[in-house]
């Protein structure tokens, strides 16, 4: 289990020998608040929905401007430093729900940020979400360890999430947890929101 990050905190990523981590993946999941109802007789019963979220990488150069985006329709950046593993269309399932590889040592030069959002493309809010995380794993060893993850605890009316971001530091980068509401149904929606957040 990795660090526990509360909002607003970052984490340097380099490992306890001062080496930086070279591949990560950042992993993004969310459940579908199940409403409750009052049925015959006084009985209550759930209903299952399903919620689209959309997972994706927002590149800033070190002037905030945005470069490119990394997202269901977009699976790699340019370089193929930045992978989008697909779009999962419910959120159903333990675990994960939709991964972004970084190649931390591939990253063009020219890309200081790399912001991580979250964007509801069926419009529904955040106040149907629940159990919404992030976490940063170490794909550079065999054993891919969680190095931190930063567990949402907001809700609200709004369809998007500024979630975390990478940044560098020197030759280094780190990761800060965002958690920051927005409004969009895709990632360009939510750009100048992410630009905010640099």
């Amino acid at each position: 289990m990795g660090l526990s990050l509360k909002k607003g905190q970052a984490l340097s990523l380099v490992k306890q020998d001062g080496k930086s981590l070279t591949q990560i993946r950042l992993g993004l999941g969310w459940d579908a608040v199940v409403p409750t109802t009052r049925g015959f007789f006084g009985k209550t019963k759930t209903t299952a929905i399903d919620i689209d979220l959309d997972a994706s990488a927002i590149l800033f150069d070190v002037n905030r401007q945005p470069l490119e985006i990394v997202f269901y329709n977009q699976l790699k950046s340019k370089d193929a430093s930045i992978r989008h593993t697909g779009d999962n269309l419910t959120g159903d399932g333990d675990g994960d729900d939709e991964t972004i590889e970084v190649n931390l040592a591939s990253v063009s030069p020219a890309v200081a940020h790399i912001v991580f959002v979250i964007t509801s493309y069926s419009q529904q809010s955040f106040d149907s979400v629940e159990n919404a995380f992030c976490r940063v794993i170490d794909d550079s060893v065999s054993t891919s360890p969680e190095v931190a993850n930063y567990q949402l605890t907001e809700s609200g009316p709004y369809t998007a999430m500024v979630m975390a971001k990478l940044f560098r530091v020197g030759s280094a980068w780190s990761f800060q947890a965002l958690g920051i509401p927005a409004h969009g149904k895709t990632p360009h929606d939510v750009v100048h929101a992410a630009a905010a957040a640099l």
